[in-house]
């Protein structure tokens, strides 16, 4: 038996007490890109681009534990956007991302490496903690939320995203989740909810606290009661807690999707103002470089069809170059458009007119501060939010994960095994779970 084993079967049989002394082992399977494959997919247009053939199942080497860290045996993962853009080396290879850091201190140096260990989402258990962490012990089950931050300059004490040295863990760090073991800080653990499955825990993480601070933190959009918030891809991985946040806070969700099997999706969530945009036929674009205004005045239309009148107070935007001008317009005199995301293309076109005239105003939301993702984590743990996990792979599927990403096939989040054995494992507080189950279940065989 190994030591990877040997910590697999602590956690199953709920020995956690025996995580401290089992041995860290020297070594651990991630799934990787390789920075001498960042050409593979040269001439190739982005949806042509193959997830399958960049991300590898390796055996790396466990890192160096430094100060203020934890190693965390990894029991599972979820593919967001970030790991599709790192395995087709858009829109620069991530390995550009990890010699930067490298050159920050020698300590950093460990995550300059010739391949990259992915992920920005897990649930699993620690294994050791580092210099100066008091929080967390070995056996903790925790879920970790992906602000990696460095906070030795003054800019990041208000608000951590903006401090200076702020990185996505697992995009622009190394020794990410979707692995047997993952390198944190630990100011990124979080306790795990009781009620949850490791697939279920690990799937909220990056989303969740991406649309609490983009839509109720006041860092973002500071939604309140009665607001009428748009929001596109509604039943997708972040406008599946979009539309939840929304529902939960009082506000009038006007859900964006692309099929009638995502409406319902968005129905079961409680939803009842949505605009199937596949069904009207919407053409934001006249060609490559001309948008068509008068589609964004027949999507205005419909939006005020079913809200008796109303323009949305908020847009949650994140395709970016599709969909931006029409979201512009679309906004109430006043009204915000609060963009996380460009899914669809990083250059945003819009009418200019329909800003400043009406008084309206974007703003930028990336991710989440601590104590957002705390907030966040909180509502998953007392029943108040769901994950929405629709499908669970293997790691050795993890590139069919990420396809599925890739091409829009997914409902809600993708969850990746990786130490858990099989799905339905983990849960603690059976009493919760059941009273939430619907709830939780919802994108299930979406």
């Amino acid at each position: 038996m190994t030591h990877l084993d040997e910590i697999q079967q602590a956690i199953l049989n709920d020995r956690l007490d025996a995580i401290a002394e089992l041995p860290v082992p020297e070594s651990y399977r991630g799934v990787t890109v390789h920075a001498d494959e960042v050409d593979m997919f040269e001439g190739l247009e982005s949806r042509d681009k193959d997830p399958r053939r960049s991300l590898h199942v390796d055996d790396v080497p466990t890192p160096e534990l430094g100060p203020g860290e934890a190693l965390v045996a990894v029991m599972a993962s979820a593919i967001n956007y970030n790991t599709v853009w790192t395995s087709i080396f858009e829109p620069i290879p991530t390995f550009k991302f990890l010699r930067k850091y490298g050159k920050l201190s020698p300590l950093a140096k460990r995550h300059d490496l010739p391949y990259h260990v992915v992920g920005s989402d897990l649930s699993g258990v620690v294994l050791r903690t580092g210099a100066g962490v008091h929080n967390w012990k070995p056996g903790d089950e925790v879920v970790a939320h992906c602000l990696n931050v460095e906070l030795e300059g003054p800019d990041g004490h208000n608000d951590t995203m903006l401090d200076t040295e702020q990185r996505i863990w697992g995009f622009e760090t190394n020794f990410g989740g979707l692995a047997e073991i993952a390198l944190v800080k630990a100011n990124q653990l979080m306790p795990k909810p009781g009620h949850l499955t490791w697939e279920e825990a690990a799937s909220p993480g990056l989303v969740n606290s991406t649309a609490y601070r983009q839509l109720v933190s006041r860092n973002g959009a500071d939604m309140k009661q009665g607001d009428v918030v748009l929001i596109w891809g509604a039943s997708g991985g972040l406008g599946s807690y979009a539309t939840q946040y929304a529902l939960n806070g009082g506000a009038i969700p006007v859900c964006v999707v692309s099929s009638p099997e995502k409406a319902k999706i968005c129905q079961k969530l409680g939803a009842e103002l949505i605009i199937d945009r596949t069904a009207e036929g919407y053409q934001f674009w006249k060609n490559e470089n001309e948008q068509d205004p008068k589609e964004w005045q027949r999507f205005g239309a419909k939006i005020r069809e079913l809200t008796g009148g109303e323009d949305p107070d908020i847009v949650f935007e994140h395709p970016g170059r599709e969909t931006f001008g029409a979201s512009v317009y679309a906004a109430r005199k006043g009204g915000t458009i609060v963009t996380c995301a460009s899914t669809s293309g990083y250059m945003h076109q819009y009418d200019n007119r329909y800003l400043w005239m009406n008084l309206k105003r974007i703003i930028g939301s990336h991710f989440a501060n601590y104590r957002e993702s705390w907030e966040a984590n909180r509502l998953i743990a007392k029943g108040l939010i769901h994950p929405t996990l629709s499908k669970t792979y293997s790691l050795e599927e993890t590139g069919q994960a990420a396809l599925d990403v890739h091409r829009n096939a997914h409902q809600g989040k993708v969850g990746v095994l990786a130490l858990a054995p099989e799905e339905g494992l983990g849960v603690r507080d059976e009493e919760l779970r059941a009273k939430h189950l619907e709830g939780i279940n919802a994108f299930r065989g979406a």
